[in-house]
C-alpha cells in the first residue's frame, strides 16, 4: 500500500453485489441490535457491584470492544468497496465474480468455482468461493476456456483445465430455502 499526502492509503475491498448486500446487513445489526444487547450486559453487570472482580462486566467490555472494533472494519470496507456488477462480468475469461468449472489433468475430476475478492471466500459455499489470492484463484484468472493453469502447491504442481465461465448462478441452498 502507498502513502498519498502523508496519508496511508486504504486497501480497496472487491466485492459482488450479493457480498457487499450482506456486509451493509451485518452493520446494520451490530449498529441496530447488538449494540444495545451489549448495553444491557453492561447494564447487568454493573448491578452485580464491585466491576474490579467482575467477570461478567470483563466479558461484556470485551464483548463491547469486538462489536465496535467489527462496526469500524465492516464501515472501512464499505467505504472501500470496489463492486463487480454481474453486467461486468465476462464469460469469455475468467474475471471477479467468474462461475468457473475446471477439471483436474490428473484425476479428470470437475470442480466448479465462484471467483471473488477475499472478503467472501467461502469454501463451504455451494458452488465454493475462492479467493482471487488463493493459489487456485490466481492461477485461473485471465484464462480462458480450454487454457490449462498450473498451480504450485506444497505437494507439487497440480494442473487445470478450464472447462466453462460462466456469470454467477445462486447456490443450491438459496433454491432450497426460496421454495419453502
Amino acid at each position: 500500500m502507498g502513502r498519498v499526502c502523508g496519508i496511508k492509503a486504504e486497501k480497496e475491498t472487491i466485492l459482488t453485489e450479493e457480498g457487499l448486500k450482506k456486509l451493509e446487513d451485518e452493520l446494520d445489526y451490530l449498529r441496530s441490535e447488538k449494540r444495545q444487547q451489549v448495553a444491557e450486559r453492561l447494564k447487568v453487570a454493573i448491578s452485580y457491584g464491585d466491576i474490579s472482580e467482575n467477570s461478567e462486566y470483563d466479558d461484556a467490555k470485551n464483548e463491547q470492544a469486538f462489536v465496535e472494533g467489527r462496526i469500524l472494519t465492516l464501515e472501512k470496507m464499505i467505504r472501500n468497496a470496489k463492486v463487480i456488477k454481474d453486467s461486468e462480468i465476462n464469460k469469455k475469461v475468467v474475471s471477479l465474480g467468474s462461475q468457473v468449472t475446471i477439471k483436474d489433468m490428473e484425476t479428470e475430476e470437475e470442480e466448479e468455482y465462484t471467483v471473488v475478492g477475499t472478503t467472501e471466500a467461502d469454501p463451504m459455499a455451494d458452488p465454493p468461493r475462492i479467493s482471487n489470492e488463493s493459489p487456485v484463484g490466481k492461477a485461473i484468472l485471465g484464462q480462458k476456456v480450454g487454457s490449462v493453469c498450473k498451480v504450485p502447491t506444497p505437494a507439487g504442481e497440480l494442473s487445470y483445465k478450464i472447462v466453462s465461465i460462466a456469470k454467477p448462478r445462486a447456490g443450491k441452498k438459496k433454491k432450497a430455502a426460496a421454495k419453502e
